[in-house]
C-alpha cells in the first residue's frame, strides 16, 4: 500500500486511468468488430465505420492507451481490408 502523500496520489491516479483505458480498448474492438462485420455482409456503411474506427484508434494512441504504432499498424490494415473490398 502507498505510504507517501505522493504515492497515494499516483495510486488514486492509476486506478482512474485504468478504467479509462479499458472503456477506450472496449469500444475500440467494438468499432472494429462492426468494421469487420459490415465487410463480411458487403455492406456500404464500413467505409462510415472506418472513419470511426480510425478515430478511436488516432485518439488512444495519441492518449497513450496504445502505442502509437500499434494504432497506427491496426488503422492501417482496416483501410486496407475496406479498400479490397470495395473495389471487387
Amino acid at each position: 500500500m502507498a505510504n507517501s502523500k505522493s504515492s497515494k496520489k499516483r495510486a488514486r491516479q492509476s486506478i482512474k486511468r485504468r478504467e479509462i483505458n479499458l472503456t477506450r480498448k472496449s469500444s475500440i474492438k467494438t468499432v472494429i468488430k462492426k468494421v469487420l462485420t459490415a465487410l463480411d455482409n458487403n455492406e456500404p456503411s464500413a467505409k462510415e465505420l472506418l472513419v470511426q474506427a480510425e478515430s478511436q484508434l488516432a485518439r488512444a494512441g495519441s492518449k497513450g492507451t496504445l502505442h502509437k504504432k500499434t494504432a497506427r499498424r491496426k488503422i492501417s490494415r482496416l483501410a486496407k481490408k475496406v479498400a479490397q473490398a470495395t473495389q471487387s
